[in-house]
């Protein structure tokens, strides 16, 4: 079983906050820490910036690769959100997940990455079980051919 847990920080720039969902054996998890803090984990934002900072600038020198200075943070967010959107075609979804209120500040996500060149993984069900647990594998119904086999498709 899920719950939702509201994020108690307020959210930046005017965004609406976000509700994750969480499982019960998670929340148990969490009930059973120390409650001296109003915080689960105590962080310092700025340490986790530098040691973010410093294992990137690790990563150029080792690889070679200059560009791995253009990841940021936030690109990650812009990552997940862009995989979502792709996963769903959601783009209410994605904006609900990332807190925004705007739609317009969504569009970047449905135009970051071309999916149409990309590989899939086809998959045919027989029947309403298999195509369930097609659905459940994270497969997209395509069609149904004459003979009434269900094809399905998952990106590579």
């Amino acid at each position: 079983m899920l719950r939702e847990h509201q994020n108690s920080q307020r959210p930046e720039k005017g965004s609406n906050p976000r509700a994750i969902k969480i499982s019960n054996r998670l929340l148990a998890m969490l009930n059973s820490l120390p409650k001296d803090d109003e915080r689960v984990f105590k962080v310092n934002y700025d340490a986790i910036r530098k040691s973010f900072d410093r294992q990137r600038k690790r990563l150029v020198k080792k690889l070679q690769n200059p560009r791995i200075k253009q990841i940021t943070f936030h690109a990650f967010r812009h990552w997940k959100a862009t995989m979502e959107y792709a996963k769903t075609k959601d783009i209410l979804h994605v904006m609900r997940l990332l807190g925004h209120r705007n739609i317009n500040n969504m569009l970047i996500y449905t135009q970051l990455v071309n999916f149409k060149d990309d590989e899939y993984i086809s998959k045919v069900a027989t029947n309403a079980k298999e195509a369930c647990q097609l659905v459940e594998a994270s497969f997209e119904y395509v069609c149904t051919t004459p003979e009434n086999l269900m094809i399905f498709k998952k990106r590579k």
